[in-house]
């Protein structure tokens, strides 16, 4: 595939969850994809606009119909297969759908990490495809675009590494924060557990309620601390607590970082300061999601929320001689569907932003 395609046959398994109904919504407006396939065991037989009302003026919502997962059908009538799928449950997708030539992105965490030890340790169960993962691309495009283009299996980020590598890698790369101490605390909306009835997501459960859960070892720590890892050369361990708030959808991360030298003097703190800004500008200033806030503006999740934008801000501390950088996004767009669609963007050759504005 590449920029001279004129459109690319997409198709999603799983797409009756939150991350499915977005990409599916996404993937019909988009002016070069066309999406011939959608599966949902629970949905099968219904049309698009049947089970998402919410479409029904677009005439392949009224046309298209949920079918069951089959991946001999999906290889003959699609190009890219997006996976919404649980984690254990996209590998045996991904297996036979690679067999058949087609390119995979996957939503889920199966092909996130390199190791499948670590997989092991902190999803419970034994990888079902470890020959796959050395062939997976971590799906961060702004960080790894160039091997995005040319792979045929993308893991794409969780929501939550999402809001905490792109902050956190350009400034562990060119050595201006330290590998050690790094703290992080995330809140994200009731959306990012997915379309599933628990009790613990019910309306009355979280409604006028703000919890931590996931202490102190949930499982997107596995990739965060793998990525970091990578950017630093050696072995580094993250302190990270999520928090689910009262509202649909958005991620709001702060992060509390020591910078690699002490700030003694207001003039080591100017100068820091400087390097910062220079450090983010040049890793994102050809970055078309990523917003780099400046003067007295700071990450707010209404302000990403619909969109495929992260916000990013800082602050140094000379106080307690810390570093805190915060970002926002939407945890279904930017931390899940959208960016899953900027992937297909760079293996098609698209321009990145193709659909997604």
């Amino acid at each position: 595939m590449n920029a001279s395609s004129n459109s690319v046959r997409v198709a999603i398994v799983g797409a009756s969850g939150y991350s499915g109904e977005e990409l599916v919504r996404l993937l019909l407006r988009h002016p070069r994809a066309e999406l011939v396939a959608v599966t949902s065991r629970q949905s099968a037989g219904q049309t698009i606009a049947q089970v998402f009302p919410r479409f029904a003026t677009h005439p392949t919502a009224r046309s298209l119909k949920f079918s069951d997962p089959d991946t001999a059908t999906l290889a003959r009538q699609a190009e890219i297969v997006f996976l919404a799928l649980p984690h254990g449950v996209a590998a045996e997708f991904a297996i036979p759908l690679l067999r058949s030539g087609c390119r995979v992105i996957d939503l889920s965490a199966d092909f996130r990490l390199k190791s499948a030890e670590v997989y092991k340790e902190f999803y419970a169960h034994d990888h079902p495809a470890p020959e796959l993962l050395a062939q997976s691309v971590y799906g961060l495009p702004e960080v790894h675009g160039e091997a995005i283009r040319g792979a045929r299996l993308v893991a794409s980020p969780g929501c939550y590494p999402t809001s905490i590598l792109l902050p956190t890698l350009p400034l562990l790369r060119a050595g201006l924060i330290r590998p050690t101490g790094i703290i992080a605390d995330s809140l994200s909306g009731v959306s990012g557990a997915g379309r599933k009835a628990e009790i613990d997501y019910l309306f009355c459960e979280c409604n006028e309620s703000v919890r931590p859960y996931g202490v102190p070892k949930h499982r997107h720590l596995s990739e965060i601390e793998e990525q970091l890892s990578l950017a630093a050369g050696a072995s580094v361990v993250v302190q990270f607590t999520p928090h689910l708030i009262p509202v649909n959808r958005g991620i709001l991360t702060t992060l509390y970082l020591a910078p690699s030298r002490h700030l003694a003097t207001p003039a080591d703190v100017a100068t820091l300061g400087a390097e910062i800004s220079a450090c983010y500008a040049q890793a994102y200033s050809g970055a078309p999601f990523v917003r780099l806030l400046e003067g007295k503006a700071l990450p707010d999740t209404k302000n990403v929320v619909g969109t495929n934008v992260v916000e990013i801000a800082w602050r140094l501390d000379p106080r307690t001689g810390r570093l805190i950088v915060m970002s926002a996004e939407d945890n279904i767009l930017k931390g899940a569907s959208g960016q899953a669609v900027q992937s297909m963007n760079l293996i098609c050759g698209f321009p990145e932003t193709e659909g997604l504005l």
